[in-house]
């Protein structure tokens, strides 16, 4: 069959490429921008890119078109799928009719973590021998890839609660039917498509309602959030996941580079890893409660995490020059942003830690958690910050301390001009951040 992505160049719809690719799919695919990685790994699949929507992309006529979420009416080649009657469908769909639906799915959801744990996950079950098959949102740093099928019935996905598609506005997820679920956490996110936190709940419900009844759903026991999406109704086992519930971690360290494991009371397991911050932690935890459910125990995935790797971008050390150390990390959320200063904290005692955040979200753009991003900051010494022309809001008003640039190129100059020896420099987006990071670790190889 031949299969024709629009929007392949997405984490989530690239993966579907290589998943099709894999079942032995004629596989092409077309994307506003075709970029890097994305793009250098499709090609090295034998995966044909093209740039832009022109119609012309659909000749000769594909068997089917995956559209992803981010085209709607309007978009060329769309216009063009439909008035040709050419079959189409979702990215989420097509996963579960071509795949999933013959799998035991490990799906993890949340407004946070869901790409670490996920491939935390999928590397338990990959060391405890179970070949599991796996998409994730990033590249997973222990198999060097984001997709693959899978030698099991095992299938472990980054089940994310954006929508499908312009005409399936569900969320990604509710395709998905899992086993296995963790609900990690539940916050207000994503405010381009949802105008509250219910909205939001009842499309979790909408997952826990397709979860079977031998199925399993492990959440945290203190998140108001998930307890009252659970309320609503639930039919499949419930694990509580905290200091009260089934499982629940006990650190060794302050920075959470080790803990114990306990289960029902009982110590399984020391965890000791590479990994820093209590949001790790209980990551790693969820992983190891979801990992048990499917047969792995606690101190074969303790075993696990000495060699883990954690995803790209995730408080990942890029370099270091004249000893100021430079990380990238996805942190966009001000949750994340908190506790992703807070781990760093904990590991670096009294070092200066200087926090460069770009406002790139669509939650972030329209200001919606402007508000909480000074006290998210706190931990840092100094905050640099981006003051985008898209984002009506000021970052001076929001977050007082910041010294903010209006472009990169400012930024880069403020940050070299005042890191020193002994520095810690987080730098934190969903995007690519004008190449901030490479640009500063040589703009400061060429100045100190």
């Amino acid at each position: 069959m031949h299969i024709h992505i629009l929007g392949i160049c997405g984490t989530f719809m690239g993966g579907i490429a290589a998943l099709a690719k894999q079942l032995g799919h004629k596989v092409t695919g077309s994307d506003a921008q075709v970029y890097p990685p994305m793009s250098d790994q499709l090609r090295q699949l034998g995966i044909e890119l093209i740039e832009g929507y022109e119609p012309s992309q659909l000749e000769p006529r594909p068997d089917l078109v995956i559209i992803g979420n981010a085209l709607s009416r309007g978009n060329s080649a769309v216009e063009a799928v439909l008035n040709q009657r050419i079959p189409y469908t979702s990215g989420a769909q097509w996963l579960h009719d071509a795949l999933l639906q013959h799998k035991w799915v490990l799906a993890v959801a949340g407004t946070h973590g869901k790409t670490t744990t996920s491939s935390m996950l999928a590397w338990l079950l990959e060391y405890a021998g179970m070949k599991p098959g796996f998409l994730v949102g990033g590249v997973l740093a222990n198999f060097q890839q984001s997709a693959r099928l899978g030698e099991s019935d095992f299938f472990v996905i980054e089940a994310d609660e954006y929508d499908t598609a312009f005409f399936d506005k569900r969320s990604k997820f509710v395709h998905y039917c899992p086993s296995t679920l963790v609900l990690n956490n539940l916050e207000y996110d994503h405010a381009d498509i949802f105008p509250d936190l219910a909205s939001i709940q009842r499309q979790f419900h909408h997952l826990v309602r397709v979860v079977p009844s031998y199925g399993r759903i492990f959440y945290p026991e203190h998140e108001e959030a998930i307890q009252q999406v659970l309320a609503q109704g639930c039919w499949s086992e419930k694990v509580a996941i905290g200091v009260n519930g089934e499982w629940h971690a006990q650190l060794n360290h302050a920075d959470g580079s080790s803990f114990d494991v306990f289960y029902r009371g009982e110590k399984q397991a020391t965890v000791e890893w590479s990994l820093i911050g209590q949001h790790n932690v209980y990551n790693g935890l969820m992983a190891i409660a979801a990992a048990h459910h499917v047969g792995v125990p606690a101190s074969v995935s303790a075993e696990a995490f000495q060699q883990y790797k954690n995803t790209k971008r995730r408080l990942e050390l890029l370099g270091e020059v004249a000893g100021i150390k430079v990380y990238d990390d996805f942190a966009h959320h001000p949750t994340a942003i908190t506790t992703t200063l807070a781990g760093m904290r904990k590991r670096v005692d009294d070092a200066r830690i200087i926090a460069v955040l770009e406002p790139r979200s669509n939650t972030m753009k329209l200001g919606t958690m402007a508000d909480a991003l000074d006290d998210a900051l706190s931990e840092a010494n100094e905050i640099f910050m981006l003051q985008p022309d898209k984002v009506q809001w000021l970052v001076s008003e929001k977050v007082p301390r910041a010294q903010v640039g209006n472009s990169v190129e400012q930024l880069l100059e403020m940050i070299i001009g005042q890191a020193r020896t002994g520095d810690h420099i987080v730098i934190m987006s969903n995007g690519g951040f004008g190449n901030i990071h490479q640009r500063l670790l040589d703009g400061l190889k060429a100045s100190l």
